[in-house]
């Protein structure tokens, strides 16, 4: 398949997308070059205890959760603590090299379980892994997105805005000190030569109006957008994506358009599974990066691997064959409409973390199994969005 034109190719002529005179304003060869650094990523954590739940409300109203439930609350006693002693010693090793130096932590969304039952709780359990994180003494910031499940459940989205929102403020600031307050689950973050657009794609219409003007305002070389749930559907879930709902048609090639002129580079979780791709949009692609970090066990290995653009057909969604069968031809189809714009595409079934360095003009993503320190695959994102 033929790949859309580089950021370079694209930049040298007009550069309109979705509606939109772009001016490359990022591309400034006199700029002295900013000091490379890196960011840890942590996908899902459904941070959960026992203790955080009206559980007559969860049997009630929630009864299909119950057994996830109690497997997060084994996952967050059991495995999360050495996930995090992982991290915490990756930002140790990495720091001994100014190049390499980790300037915060970024988790992709579902940092808690919810379905806590009462907006109490979900201030305690929000309020209990704030201080997880801090225990933790990781060494660096940690900003994160909105999830499903951060805000699933009575009162827990004011319990976000109550408890998350002051914090990431905080954090927020550590990483750019012009940072504004964090009023809502949008917000930006710049740190050397690339800005970070934290996108809340459960107020999407929103949220698509405030990232077109992010992108008409970018300076910065590379454009990071973190969403939640997948912009570009993979796997068995292949409904599970932001704007996937058909009155939403509109919205979806709207901010399309807008990651692809901006060669963006979207990070992301909430499928669970590990991704890798590059996308055809407008005039330009994007590149799109996910990954969970629900680990059940410390050591885990690669599985339902998937690799290169001619696996991204309707039969990946062979690789959860028990998932929601009474819809498997809409989601064929979704593959069906999707596969010809996808130039790239790596999936698996692999849980851990990843360390993504920012050198000059390349952006590279270490992806790590469980809590090893052995690398198991690396991606050259900026190739994956065309730059």
């Amino acid at each position: 398949m033929k790949l859309a034109p580089t950021r370079r190719e694209f930049l040298s002529t007009t550069t309109a997308a979705a509606g939109l005179a772009l001016a490359p304003r990022w591309v400034n060869a006199a700029a002295p070059r900013s000091p490379s650094f890196s960011f840890v990523l942590l996908g899902d954590l459904h941070f959960d205890r026992p203790e955080h739940h009206d559980m007559a409300w969860v049997r009630r109203d929630k009864p299909n959760d119950v057994r996830q439930i109690e497997g997060y609350c084994r996952n967050t006693r059991e495995v999360t603590p050495q996930l995090f002693a992982t991290v915490g010693d990756t930002i140790k090793e990495l720091n001994k090299n100014p190049a390499t130096h980790v300037r915060f932590v970024l988790q992709a969304g579902d940092l808690v379980e919810g379905l806590c039952g009462s907006e109490e709780l979900s201030v305690r359990q929000n309020t209990e892994a704030l201080g997880f994180v801090r225990e933790a003494g990781l060494g660096a910031p940690m900003l994160f997105t909105k999830g499903n499940h951060d805000i699933t459940g009575p009162g827990a989205a004011a319990a976000f805005g109550n408890v998350f929102h002051p914090f990431l403020a905080g954090q927020a600031r550590a990483v750019d000190a012009t940072s504004t307050e964090v009023k809502s689950g949008c917000y930006t973050v710049t740190c050397g030569n690339a800005q970070f657009a934290f996108f809340d794609a459960y107020d999407a219409a929103k949220s698509l109006e405030w990232f077109e003007a992010v992108a008409t305002k970018r300076t910065a070389e590379h454009l990071f957008a973190i969403v939640h749930p997948p912009v570009v559907p993979y796997g068995a879930r292949a409904t599970w994506h932001v704007f996937s709902a058909a009155k939403e048609t509109a919205r979806r090639e709207r901010f399309l358009g807008l990651l692809g002129a901006q060669h963006a580079i979207v990070i992301g979780g909430h499928i669970h599974r590990y991704n890798s791709l590059s996308r055809t949009a407008g005039k330009g692609r994007f590149a799109q990066f996910a990954l969970s970090s629900v680990l059940t066990a410390p050591n885990t290995k690669a599985k339902e691997v998937l690799s290169g653009a001619e696996s991204y057909t309707p039969d990946q969604i062979k690789v959860e064959p028990n998932f929601s069968p009474d819809n498997e031809a809409e989601r064929r189809a979704v593959y069906d409409a999707e596969r010809k714009f996808v130039g790239a595409f790596e999936y698996a079934d692999l849980p851990g973390y990843a360390v993504v360095k920012i050198d000059g003009p390349r952006v590279t993503a270490k992806m790590f199994s469980g809590t090893s320190r052995e690398e198991w695959r690396t991606v050259d994102l900026t190739a994956l969005a065309g730059t």
